[in-house]
């Protein structure tokens, strides 16, 4: 069990499956800056975030509910979760909003589990699915919180704490979702080939150590 003290944010799962070097400059140095995707996404987080309760038929829906889990040391809030009747009790279901459309990875999916076993944690109940809304397509992905997924939460947790404990950044991999990352110029300078594939990103650096030997 981890101390209040300790806690890591939920969002800093997310960050270190997209890029480790990305979540160790904003968790680690506290390094951020806004591009127009970002505040995007920043908008459509407040909005889900604003506080309150509703009732939508049977389901009862709460926004911008504080999450934690001692277990896992992890501290966070939930943008939305619904609550299914369900028997004599009900079935908390969570649902993070995200800008663009579904990704090929699994950070947001990640991120979502990481807030469902909160929920467990703080309710002593299930939470076998939950769902990310896309604002592209305005639509639904549900996710399935597998036993993968959840050991995948777990690990991500470690290293995140391995590393904010060690003190040491990440070093750059630069790849193609650099061109979406606000933090690129921060991370990858332009006179160290910002934005450029990986392999002239290491052409640069291997001529420069040639020429400085």
């Amino acid at each position: 069990m981890h101390d209040e003290a300790d806690l890591i944010p939920i969002s800093a799962l997310q960050h270190w499956v997209f890029c480790p070097r990305q979540c160790g400059l904003i968790h680690l140095e506290g390094s951020w800056e806004e591009n127009p995707l970002t505040a995007q996404g920043r908008l459509l987080h407040e909005k889900a975030h604003e506080a309150g309760v509703e009732q939508r038929g049977p389901v009862r829906v709460e926004r911008g509910l504080a999450l934690r889990s001692l277990a896992l040391g992890l501290t966070g809030k939930a943008d939305v979760v619904e609550f299914h009747p369900e028997g004599a009790g009900w079935r908390p279901y969570p649902v993070e909003y995200k800008r663009g459309r579904p990704k090929d990875h699994d950070a947001d999916r990640l991120q979502l589990c990481a807030q469902a076993m909160c929920l467990e944690e703080m309710l002593n109940t299930p939470v076998p699915a939950g769902a990310l809304f896309y604002g592209a397509n305005r639509r639904r992905e549900e996710v399935v919180f597998s036993g993968g997924l959840r050991e995948a939460v777990e690990r991500a947790a470690r290293e995140v704490r391995d590393m904010l404990a060690s003190g040491r950044l990440p070093r750059p991999s630069p790849g193609p979702y650099c061109r979406s990352c606000s933090l690129v110029e921060l991370c990858l300078p332009r006179q160290t080939g910002a934005g450029d594939s990986a392999s002239g990103y290491l052409r640069r650096q291997m001529k420069s150590a040639r020429e400085e030997s």
